[in-house]
């Protein structure tokens, strides 16, 4: 039995592109895997306490005869979100973009699991293992756009999850989600709409892609 590492970032539990979009991934990949086990970390709705990661770097400095209860505490909770990386064959990363940067409830888990000893630099704990990036934005943002090379979040993901941690990662990024409740965006909803079905339809056909890589792991 296979299992499916699923981090879901989004603020909104209805009308989530993201999350509706990894809906989509996900149950393409369970339907190829024929048989799989989900674990689910929502870090919007259960956000990590950003005062944990200052807490776990530097016990990692400090002794263990001399760390403080709130140091073993923290660094508890890094193992933990360390393990469920650790056991997960799949692995799917729902985080959409906020305010043209990365959303500090993914930056503050990051930053946690980075505390873990399995995850710090030049670790190779998960590398090679097949993820999935799913973003969204609410404009556009692509070359002769007015905010071009605004997005400030998309690149910072792919460098930590294919970089740093060595992921085999696809991207499955949507635009324009917010031409629906936005007046100003209103001549771009045909192309918007366009773009979400084209995003869930590459999350079908990119799911179906998972056991190829699995195979080509083992």
């Amino acid at each position: 039995m296979s299992t499916i590492f699923r981090l879901d970032a989004s603020i909104r539990r209805e009308g989530s592109v993201t999350r509706g979009v990894a809906d989509t991934l996900e149950s393409a990949i369970v339907d190829e895997l024929d048989t799989a086990t989900t674990i689910r970390r929502d870090v919007a709705f259960a956000p990590v306490d950003p005062s944990v990661w200052a807490t776990a770097a530097f016990a990692g400095y400090t002794p263990e005869d001399q760390r403080t209860p709130e140091q073993i505490a923290a660094l508890g909770t890094a193992a933990q979100l360390a393990d469920e990386l650790e056991s997960a064959d799949v692995l799917i990363f729902a985080v959409p973009m906020y305010n043209f940067g990365v959303s500090h409830h993914f930056k503050t888990w990051v930053d946690t699991v980075a505390a873990d000893p399995r995850f710090g630099p030049g670790s190779e704990t998960i590398k090679g293992r097949p993820a999935f990036l799913v973003t969204a934005r609410g404009g556009g943002y692509g070359e002769g756009t007015p905010r071009a090379g605004w997005d400030h979040a998309t690149g910072w993901m792919r460098r930590y999850l294919e970089d740093v941690w060595g992921l085999d990662l696809d991207v499955i990024e949507t635009e324009l989600t917010l031409a629906d409740v936005t007046p100003q965006m209103a001549e771009l909803r045909d192309l918007a709409h366009a773009q979400l079905a084209e995003s869930h339809e590459t999350a079908r056909t990119t799911g179906r892609s998972v056991t190829v890589k699995l195979h080509a792991l083992a």
